[in-house]
């Protein structure tokens, strides 16, 4: 069975956990409803992030 479509226009905020292969991603919309929250692999991220509409992306910040 394949994945179900998701509607992604509703994204206002992304939060993306770094990686060298698989990044996490956490995305909601404006009232803070989950909308994906799930594995990318890298090759993958691109054209995840080209499917969204503009919106603000936080990325993990590490300290050394």
């Amino acid at each position: 069975m394949g994945k179900l479509p998701i509607d992604l226009s509703s994204v206002t905020t992304v939060g993306l956990d770094l990686a060298k292969h698989v990044f996490f991603v956490h995305a909601v919309d404006d009232q803070g409803q989950v909308i994906v929250a799930r594995e990318v692999r890298r090759r993958d991220l691109l054209s995840f992030f080209a499917s969204l509409p503009a919106c603000l992306v936080g990325v993990e910040v590490l300290s050394g």
